[in-house]
């Protein structure tokens, strides 16, 4: 079964890359000098040090397996290429939450790089799955866990 395709945008990708090149040059060589410290200690039994550091390394070589699973399944919005008249992933988009009278400006994003309270939800999540393929002027009902919410599209971008 083929990999689910992780949706990106080019500051997505690029945070990513930023992030795997820092695991693997910096993170990797600072834990692996903290077991060969630790084992400096003798018993490793019982040696909470030599356990953290193992612990450590292995949450880093499992992060990188992921980012580098996502960065192959990586499928990279450009975001010159946008259609304004409709919102899809990689649009900016100003609503109208009718609940409160207040805009709110969101940019549509991967799950990957989902930031609600940054203002970047996910294509995903209720309010994204509402806005995708919506135009300008369009009032939408989201079904939230929370209850119905209504939005207004002011502008797209």
């Amino acid at each position: 079964m083929s990999d689910k395709k992780t949706v990106l945008t080019y500051d997505g990708l690029k945070k990513l890359e930023e992030e795997l090149h820092e695991l693997k040059v910096v993170r990797r060589k600072e834990v692996a000098a903290k077991i060969k410290e630790a084992r400096g200690q003798g018993d490793l039994s019982e040696n909470a040090e030599y356990d953290a550091a193992k612990e450590e390394q292995a949450e880093i070589e499992n992060r990188i397996t992921m980012i580098e699973k996502m960065l192959r399944n990586a499928d990279v919005i450009d975001e010159d290429d946008l259609d304004q008249d409709s919102i899809s992933i990689g649009s900016k988009v100003k609503v109208l939450d009718m609940e409160y009278n207040e805009e709110v400006e969101y940019l549509i994003v991967g799950s990957t790089e989902s930031d609600p309270l940054g203002g970047r939800i996910s294509n995903e999540s209720p309010l994204g799955v509402a806005l995708l393929s919506r135009k300008c002027g369009e009032t939408i009902t989201v079904d939230a866990p929370h209850g119905q919410f209504k939005y207004q599209i002011l502008d797209i971008a």
